[in-house]
């Protein structure tokens, strides 16, 4: 029984640490993977380095991103978010997945 008691706070602390830090990180990557699985061609995406582009090719690896009149070729984990264009033109960002924002 008394070393239940001091195991107890060390088990509190892994309960504590995996509802905080470990499970939240486990969806994050979850939706990742399901974005990144659902690109296609034709989506305009926005890659980690800032770079614009609709995708015009894409393999398992690689896409390639048609930006004005050139043509570049990126990792597809290098895709962030991609980016939904309206029939009137307008670019819309997809809403976050997060909670509100912290002030």
């Amino acid at each position: 029984m008394n070393s239940l008691v001091n195991l107890l706070p060390l088990i509190l602390i892994f309960v504590v640490f995996y509802f905080i830090l470990i499970r939240p990180q486990q969806r994050k990557s979850k939706e990742r993977n399901s974005m990144l699985s659902a690109v296609k061609k034709g989506d305009t995406i926005v890659t980690v380095g800032g770079l614009h582009g609709t995708i015009q090719e894409m393999d398992d690896q690689k896409v390639t991103l048609r930006c004005g009149d050139v043509r570049l070729t990126f990792e597809r984990s290098a895709i962030a978010s991609v980016v939904n264009v309206k029939q009137s033109g307008e670019t819309v960002l997809p809403a976050p997945s997060e909670g509100p924002a912290k002030s």
